[in-house]
């Protein structure tokens, strides 16, 4: 299953991309696989994307959190919690 990642304000600037198809096992997985399978890259994804990073997510353009099913083809944003315009 691939979908697409969005990566907003620090967070792009930090990983140095806006945005990257990524491949998760399956068929069907939740935003949890999404933050797992890029904290497995190291540094620094792993903490940026820690569990007290306070980061937030939003599948197909609604908030979500890490229980949130994620399918092929979806749109997974991954932001801090206060970003500008």
């Amino acid at each position: 299953m691939k979908v697409k990642v969005l990566y907003f304000a620090k967070l792009r600037e930090v990983f140095g991309v806006e945005s990257e198809e990524l491949e998760l096992p399956g068929e069907r997985a939740y935003a949890a696989a999404v933050i797992d399978t890029l904290r497995k890259r190291g540094e620094p994804w792993s903490n940026e994307l820690a569990l007290d990073a306070g980061y937030r997510m939003a599948v197909n353009q609604t908030l979500a959190g890490l229980v949130t099913p994620v399918q092929d083809g979806d749109e997974v944003a991954i932001f801090p919690p206060v970003t500008g315009g």
